[in-house]
């Protein structure tokens, strides 16, 4: 018999919970064992019936999804997923779930009541039974809340001249990448001499704002890439969610392009196709992954390294979901494993 996996839904519409428990029954592993109207019904209905996983809405009466997911991973830290509008402020206010130590989350394709939910299936019950397994291992390792040391948020430093890149790092990451992100990219200097490519698995209208909030907390540049942006040394760009993004080489510069071909694997934008893009570009290389389910990342990395490239995954003790990093490894195509804090300076070292 296989295991099945207990779930709190955390909603204050009896509409959305009907709809969420069912969603998430389609799943024999998955179970619904109560629901949740606030964020006060949550925190007492988890001490009560410690379930594997929790679906928390962000906009309830009482007492908000933020402050109850700040109470939850103070007092009782469970595996959380947020529902997330696709609006500017549901955007910023899901990177501060992420912050808080939510594991992952999902966008509603519309409003907070919408038949258009179902739209999101496959990725609810995938991300919500990914987050019921990990119950034991992230609370054992503590990685519900890898905050950044205030010595390493450092305030924005003049640099040179803005020119290509000697050579280029190319980032991949998925569950747990925002956090991640941060912390590898606000310990790099902003003297590097590279460019920094990086493809989070996000949703469009969430990539805008974690770019910004990075930048908030960098010595490099971090935007949100726009078709035709020019990689130069010292900026980071974000593959914007929904569309996949390439390199394209001309002279001695590289550009990006963005396409709306179909998802690979059900994603877009794709670690794979950023790699392998940049791998025909003729330039140093460097390629990592972080934290993420699935093996996004694998024939990026091969390629890579087959054009003289090195690659670095993320060590299994660090890691939110160990699944890209291990991918990579079974697959034979990683020079070098480091836990998050040391990825920076193997970065530095590599390059």
């Amino acid at each position: 018999m296989r295991q099945r996996y207990r779930v709190l839904v955390v909603d204050d519409s009896s509409f959305m919970r009907k709809f969420i428990t069912d969603i998430l029954h389609t799943d024999e592993e998955l179970v619904v064992i109560e629901g949740a109207v606030n964020g006060l019904d949550a925190l007492k209905k988890i001490r009560e019936l410690r379930p594997d996983a929790v679906t928390l809405d962000i906009e309830m009466p009482e007492m908000d999804g933020l402050t109850a997911l700040k109470k939850i991973m103070e007092e009782c830290p469970t595996p959380v997923i947020m529902l997330s509008s696709r609006t500017q402020v549901g955007a910023e206010a899901t990177l501060q779930a992420l912050d808080l130590g939510a594991l992952d989350f999902v966008a509603k394709p519309s409003g907070n009541i919408s038949l258009d939910l179902d739209k999101i299936r496959d990725e609810l019950v995938l991300k919500t039974k990914t987050a019921a397994q990990s119950y034991k291992r992230v609370t054992r390792l503590g990685l519900f809340r890898q905050e950044i040391p205030r010595e390493y948020v450092k305030s924005k430093v003049v640099s040179g001249p803005e020119s290509p890149p000697a050579k280029i790092v190319a980032i991949g990451s998925s569950t747990g990448g925002p956090r991640a992100l941060q912390t590898v990219l606000s310990r790099l200097p902003a003297n590097i001499p590279a460019a920094i490519v990086v493809v989070q698995h996000m949703p469009a209208g969430f990539t805008k704002s974690l770019a910004d909030r990075l930048d908030s907390f960098c010595q490099l540049s971090v935007s949100e890439a726009a078709d035709g942006d020019e990689l130069l040394a010292g900026r980071v760009v974000i593959a914007p969610g929904g569309r996949h993004l390439r390199i394209n080489r001309i002279g001695e510069r590289f550009y990006v392009s963005l396409n709306d071909d179909p998802p690979v694997g059900g994603l877009r934008p794709t670690v794979d196709q950023m790699m392998e893009s940049l791998a025909d570009c003729d330039v140093p290389l460097l390629g990592v992954l972080l934290t993420g389910m699935g093996s996004d990342g694998v024939k990026g990395l091969k390629k890579i390294r087959a054009v003289k490239g090195y690659s670095i995954v993320e060590d299994e003790s660090t890691c939110v979901v160990y699944g890209m990093p291990r991918a990579a490894i079974e697959n034979n195509c990683v020079d070098r494993v480091a836990p998050l804090q040391r990825i920076s300076q193997e970065i530095l070292d590599l390059l």
